[in-house]
């Protein structure tokens, strides 16, 4: 697609969120841009692991995920640090499936459907001017009547923008450090399994092609007190877990070092600044252990549309338009966040964890009522 000077959508941030929204938009009848530091297909950390409520909207944007044969997940299994363990199904359950697939077939389709997807590219500032925003970027400027943030994680916009999570101190929710490996490994395709240790945890799942992803989540002190070092830190305390230690030396590693993030933060996020929408990861992050992010990110996207829409066909306000995707979204996401943080509080400590799995283990209608609240239905 040819670039264009004026939109009336801009999209920082082509993963999941980004790309289902401009293809939403796109789909719309809208001029969307969107903006990508990075090229397709790449790698990015992530859990790689979907629950079912998206099945249907990824698909009816245009994802053939029927036709990939992917790993449908219905098990899972949760164990401590020394050990204990204990296995539920899975009330929903979910797939598997890279991001490196998933990205870039999304890529394609808002391509197809006409949004400018401007890949290596990365957004230096935002400016509001009166009814449209100006979007100065590493190549050239443009601006639009709507700008939505979908980086994810953390950006150096949040800093240029002085968002409030980005200015406190490091703590316990403000603080982690994430790690992504594909491997070959025989485990059970239809389990997620969820693996603690101490300051931390590690799921793995399989995804297309019989490929498995471990992904783990733990504190930068742990990372720090390993001298910087991720392979002393996974030989001296994440493999202190059996289930871990069998892993690591029983899988074929098919990275030679793994994908990483740092300063990763679960404080509450604003979803709204300075007239900028906030989706996805962006707009405020589920801890990984739930394994819903990615479908809150794709939800995200569909509840920004409906309010994106009818601002850009002049039937509301803009204030009425911010209003609407704050209040959708605390609606539908705000108690599973809150979920989210108070299951995390018990894993990474070997008793907090033991404790919780002890306790559980003879109810298994509690187990499942744990993961509901952590999770959606398919919208």
């Amino acid at each position: 697609m040819n670039e264009e000077s004026s939109y009336d959508l801009a999209v920082i941030g082509g993963g999941l969120a980004g790309l289902s929204l401009s293809i939403l938009a796109a789909q719309g009848g809208c001029r969307v841009v969107l903006f990508e530091k990075e090229k397709y297909p790449f790698h990015k950390v992530c859990g790689e692991y979907i629950s079912l409520e998206s099945w249907n909207f990824l698909e009816d944007l245009g994802v053939p995920l029927s036709d990939w044969n992917l790993p449908q997940i219905k098990h899972l299994l949760i164990s401590s640090p020394g050990g204990t363990q204990i296995e539920r199904d899975l009330p929903l359950g979910g797939f598997g499936i890279s991001r490196y697939k998933l990205d870039a077939a999304l890529a394609d389709i808002a391509k197809a459907a006409g949004v400018v997807v401007l890949e290596e590219t990365k957004v230096l500032d935002v400016s509001p001017l009166g009814p449209i925003f100006s979007i100065r970027t590493s190549l050239s400027t443009l601006d639009a009547r709507v700008v939505c943030a979908t980086y994810g994680k953390r950006s150096n916009l949040d800093v240029k923008w002085k968002r409030k999570f980005t200015r406190q101190k490091n703590k316990k929710l403000n603080n982690y450090v994430g790690a992504k490996y594909h491997i070959r490994i025989r485990e059970p395709a239809e389990r997620i399994a969820l693996h603690n240790f101490h300051h931390g945890y590690c799921g793995i799942s399989q995804i297309e092609d019989g490929k498995y992803c471990l992904c783990y989540l733990t504190s930068a002190d742990n990372l720090k007190s390993s001298g910087n070092s991720i392979k002393t830190m996974e030989s001296e305390i994440i493999r202190k877990n059996p289930f871990l230690e069998h892993i690591f030396a029983s899988a074929e590693f098919l990275f030679d070092q793994p994908v990483t993030i740092s300063q990763i933060s679960f404080e509450k996020k604003s979803l709204v600044s300075d007239h900028v929408l906030f989706i996805g990861d962006s707009a405020g992050m589920i801890t990984p252990l739930c394994g819903n992010g990615m479908s809150m990110a794709l939800h995200g996207s569909k509840i920004a549309f409906g309010c994106i829409l009818p601002f850009l066909q002049h039937k509301i306000a803009r204030h009425e338009m911010e209003q609407y995707y704050a209040d959708q979204w605390n609606r539908i996401f705000g108690k599973r966040v809150q979920a989210g943080r108070f299951i995390q509080r018990f894993f990474g400590s070997e008793f907090l964890s033991n404790l919780l799995i002890r306790s559980v283990k003879p109810f298994p209608k509690l187990v499942s009522f744990l993961i509901r609240q952590t999770h959606g239905t398919p919208f």
